[in-house]
């Protein structure tokens, strides 16, 4: 690493160095990190600052307000935050700060937008319509059947490897955020999906690597192909709806959760670290409720009167409806 690169560049470098050895973050988290950094080091040269030992809890605070009057959400400042967070215990470690100037901090909060689903009926439509009689549509049914039956990320599917899945015992082993390895069901339709894939993935070019899934040109198919046959089929359907992986993952969440109640399972399925990141389908389960409750029960709406205070309209997250 050169030497003549300033003093608060240097530990920048150095921390993300790390993070890539030793955590093993994906390129696309450390570009990320980069730019939380670099934004706070733009701040600290603005404030005439030389080291990061300088910066202190309110020029910080000031930092984070001056994000928020821009635009920046409530989680996109929260993440900021984490990001410095570890950065300055990195900085103690090195002995190039007294203290964390970043920790006690916290963003402000903006509303929690409700992720998107499908409903049941819709999903279940939407995967009995798909063809599987040519090959490249039998490669996609088999993608969107594993994204709704397993709930998977859309990097967890695309990292997949052939003995990643084990249709005989009905299990997926998934490889998720921060390199955490779990075992996910496959589904009775999920699982005839993949077998008919498997029959015929050895018709592409590139069929003797690992991927579990490949484009036409036989090497593993990406991401950014995956976001765009979700589109092409969507246009093909005749869906009105955008059609993306996340969206299937999100109903794969809401609809067991809706039918189990089991919130620690659904979060074990899910991949997720913390039990309030599974929550929101709690949100998602209580209008489905609401909804169920207005079309069905004979006193929930008079005819031409508004809707029943069960579903929530006017009111913000954790009032009650009484």
């Amino acid at each position: 690493m050169s030497m003549d690169l300033p003093v608060l560049a240097e530990p920048v470098e150095r921390y993300l160095a790390e993070l890539a050895s030793l955590r093993r973050l994906s390129p696309h988290t450390l570009s990320n990190y980069r730019r939380q950094l670099e934004a706070a080091q733009a701040h600290a040269r603005e404030l005439g600052l030389i080291e990061w030992r300088g910066l202190n809890s309110a020029q910080l605070r000031q930092f984070i307000a001056a994000g928020h009057r821009t635009g920046l959400s409530g989680r996109s400042l929260a993440l900021r935050l984490s990001v410095l967070r570890g950065f300055y215990r990195f900085l103690l470690k090195s002995g190039l700060a007294e203290d964390n100037p970043a920790q006690g901090l916290r963003a402000p909060k903006s509303p929690r937008k409700l992720p998107e689903v499908l409903d049941v009926d819709g999903a279940s439509s939407l995967l009995d319509a798909m063809p599987a009689d040519a090959l490249l549509s039998c490669r996609d049914k088999a993608i969107l059947e594993l994204l709704y039956g397993a709930g998977l990320r859309l990097s967890e599917l695309t990292g997949l490897d052939l003995p990643d899945l084990r249709l005989a015992e009905g299990l997926v082993r998934v490889t998720g955020k921060g390199n955490k390895t779990r075992e996910v069901p496959v589904g009775r339709m999920a699982a005839a999906a993949l077998s008919a894939w498997l029959a015929r993935r050895g018709e592409l070019p590139g069929h003797d690597g690992p991927a579990l899934f490949l484009s036409r040109r036989g090497s593993r198919l990406s991401q950014r192909e995956v976001q765009a046959r979700l589109v092409h089929w969507q246009k093909r359907l005749g869906l009105a709806e955008r059609l993306h992986p996340h969206k299937l993952r999100h109903s794969f969440a809401s609809h067991l959760l809706e039918s189990s109640g089991e919130l620690r399972a659904v979060q074990e399925l899910l991949g997720h670290a913390d039990l309030s990141t599974t929550q929101v389908y709690t949100h998602l389960d209580f209008q489905h409720l609401a909804q169920v409750y207005d079309q069905a029960h004979p006193r929930a709406r008079r005819r031409g009167s508004s809707p029943s205070p069960l579903a929530g309209e006017g009111r913000g997250e954790g009032e009650e409806a009484c």
